[in-house]
């Protein structure tokens, strides 16, 4: 006597040989494999890729974390970046840019509410400049950092100020301070919304125009140091 489940796997067997020949489901499968294939790639808010992003200044692309590990769907990953010198390095740098927006008491600790600012924000700047926003906020980081700063030096009363170079890491730091700064003050007292001044700023530094406050920040602390040299 035949085994019941051997001829049930045989007929089944049969089955999808058969229909596989009159091409019955083919193509939904292969659209589930490019579904797959399309899900594996971590995005920005689920819409910016983060595999076009180019850090052009080579000084500072162990400073600025944007590729590779450090795509997030999420400017929000909880991480303890504080707990060691030099660890927020390794820290997302649009979640550094959300963290940054975190100031002046009032709205501090409002994470959530600085992630909403950013995602409108990188909106923004895809209608505006067409391009890759992950990139132009790399690009405004790079041009906004001073590369030099003048340091009190002396004592006993007498006090001279002298130029010196400024660390790769500093200079990220710094510009992200001068431009969350220039946009909150763009936005202080204004119709326009914090998005939209962040956007604007953002644009214009990642440019190099000089309607940008960090750059003219930027400008002013190079040109002092250069007279202390």
């Amino acid at each position: 006597m035949e085994d019941p489940v051997v001829d049930e796997y045989q007929a089944e067997e049969f089955a999808t040989e058969e229909f596989a020949e009159e091409g019955f489901g083919v193509e939904e499968y292969a659209e589930d494999d490019d579904y797959v294939e399309a899900g594996n790639e971590v995005k920005l808010f689920g819409k910016w890729s983060f595999d076009d992003v180019e850090v052009r200044d080579f000084s500072l692309v162990d400073y600025i974390a944007c590729t590779g590990t450090h795509a997030t769907f999420l400017p929000h990953t909880a991480g303890r970046y504080q707990k060691k010198r030099f660890r927020k390095a390794s820290c997302p740098i649009v979640e550094r840019l959300v963290c940054c927006l975190m100031r002046k008491g009032r709205n501090s600790g409002k994470k959530l509410m600085a992630v909403r600012i950013v995602q409108h924000t990188l909106e923004l700047i895809h209608l505006m400049t067409d391009q890759n926003p992950i990139q132009v906020v790399v690009d405004a980081i790079i041009n906004s950092g001073p590369r030099e700063d003048s340091t009190r030096v002396g004592g006993a009363g007498v006090v001279r100020r002298q130029a010196v170079d400024m660390s790769p890491f500093r200079r990220v730091n710094y510009a992200l301070y001068l431009l969350a700064t220039g946009a909150r003050e763009a936005s202080f007292r204004n119709l326009k919304t914090m998005a939209e001044c962040l956007a604007e700023e953002l644009i214009n530094a990642a440019r190099g125009s000089s309607n940008s406050y960090a750059i003219k920040k930027k400008d002013e602390i190079e040109r002092v140091s250069k007279s202390n040299r």
